[in-house]
């Protein structure tokens, strides 16, 4: 007698105990067949896990059926019985890859915040980690990148679909022993676009390394991912297995003594360097390991280096700390640029704005010119680009503020100024070619006055 897929996961779940305690799980929908066979089989099993489940989408704003798929996914949540929490954004149909899912789990984590949701659940399977770990061998990842997805994350995140074929999920929506009644629909465009390195390994790639190696190889690569997940896990039960490492490990950190680091060889100091950014929540390639052995071995106490995507390491005397930089409060949104002259504050900044004839626009300073129109400030989020005035292409601004030598603890409160999805200007860095009037044209005139002392503290790197 078969088992069926439902009973499956229901023997892997408790097998791995994936939801230790009761709580709402938000399911992260996109309106593809994965997360649409994740609904319905959650629909059925929430009462075995002790959750109960809600219904996440994000909406993009990248394909222009994407509304309609929002709407097909609220329809699947109601006819589920699951309540349906929605995000509409407006990337535009140049948004990378990266952008999108940076923007997509902002979204998410927003809603489990705001619901309380103990869980957030993503649809990832067995083929999304062959393809992820295909793509990061052809993007020249080592040995810690080609294991893949982890079953779980931080905060709640669960991947509860990981041991299972894309085939097999999509051969439920038609099977009799699902929840829905009525035939499931499904459609996310996102899958199809050969613009998207996934999408292409996915759909033109990865069919004929199959035909050649058989319907087995997400299998076999998934074998791969296994071995160098067991690796990297090595790594780290090195670093608490000898007592020399003086290693601890705390939320969003981990500590290793310098002396050793100083003492081995430097391939093995910068896997060891590796392993303990891995420890914290960190992933640390090559490049920036070589750098930050350097520093380690010369840098005194109290330096700063910051690592990028929000992680720094200190030295503190004898130890080297890797750590989630502290963070500025999010500031909120505040609106300028309306009515004849005015003036508003903005953290430490300060904004004034009257009409007058435009002048000549630089790409950086303290003032410029808008056309017309009222404009939002804020600080940047990831995925915010700015086409640079006179300048070809976007550029990120957190790649700005970086070149600019702003420490990551205090991008959260330096400014950028936005009217609709674009950003306009970020001051005293660069002034963007949009919403930029003719000479002589009535516009608004925009000052931001920075704060006379930053604070920052001497940072390398």
């Amino acid at each position: 007698m078969s088992t069926t897929l439902r009973e499956r996961l229901i023997d892997h779940v408790r097998a791995n105990t994936l939801f230790p305690e009761p709580g709402l799980a938000l399911l992260a929908v996109s309106g593809g067949p994965d997360s649409v066979a994740m609904l319905d089989l959650f629909a059925g099993l929430s009462a075995e896990f002790g959750i109960d489940i809600a219904v996440g989408h994000v909406d993009h704003g990248i394909a222009p059926e994407s509304e309609a798929v929002a709407d097909a996914v609220r329809v699947l949540a109601e006819e589920h019985g699951s309540p349906y929490h929605g995000a509409t954004l407006a990337l535009g149909a140049s948004a990378s890859e990266t952008e999108a899912r940076e923007a997509r789990y902002r979204e998410l984590r927003g809603m489990q915040r705001e619901l309380g949701a103990r869980y957030l659940l993503t649809a990832h399977h067995l083929d999304d980690q062959a393809e992820t770990v295909l793509y990061r061998l052809l993007k020249g990842s080592g040995v810690a990148g080609l294991a893949g997805i982890p079953e779980r994350g931080p905060d709640g995140l669960v991947r509860p679909l990981l041991p299972f074929r894309r085939s097999e999920l999509e051969a439920w929506i038609t099977s009799t022993d699902r929840v829905g009644g009525a035939a499931l629909t499904y459609h996310d465009p996102a899958n199809e676009d050969p613009r998207h390195d996934r999408s292409w390994l996915r759909n033109s790639l990865w069919p004929i390394a199959e035909a050649r190696f058989g319907v087995g190889l997400a299998v076999d690569i998934g074998d791969v991912a296994r071995s160098a997940r067991q690796e990297r896990e090595a790594w780290g039960e090195l670093l608490r297995a000898i007592p020399e490492f003086g290693f601890r490990a705390e939320v969003n950190a981990a500590t290793l003594a310098r002396v050793p680091l100083r003492r081995y060889d430097k391939v093995l100091s910068e896997t060891l360097l590796r392993a303990l950014a891995r420890e914290a929540g960190c992933v640390l390639g090559g490049e920036r390991a070589t750098r930050l052995l350097d520093f380690v071995r010369s840098g005194q106490s109290g330096r700063v280096m910051e690592l990028g995507q929000g992680w720094e390491a200190e030295l503190l005397f004898d130890c080297v700390r890797i750590l989630r930089a502290p963070g500025v409060d999010k500031l909120p949104t505040v609106d300028c640029g309306e009515g004849a002259e005015g003036s508003v504050r903005w953290g430490s900044w300060e904004f004034t704005w009257c009409s007058e004839p435009a002048g000549r626009a630089t790409r950086q300073g303290f003032e410029t010119w808008m056309t017309p129109g009222t404009m939002s400030i804020r600080a940047a989020e990831p995925g915010d680009r700015i086409l640079p005035l006179g300048g070809i292409g976007g550029r990120k601004i957190r790649r700005l503020l970086m070149e600019e030598r702003v420490p990551f603890r205090e991008r959260g409160g330096f400014p950028i100024v936005v009217r609709d999805s674009h950003v306009l200007w970020v001051p005293g860095v660069c002034r963007s070619g949009t919403a930029v009037p003719k000479q002589g044209e009535t516009a608004v005139k925009i000052v931001a006055s920075p704060p006379s002392e930053t604070g920052r503290r001497q940072v390398d790197g």
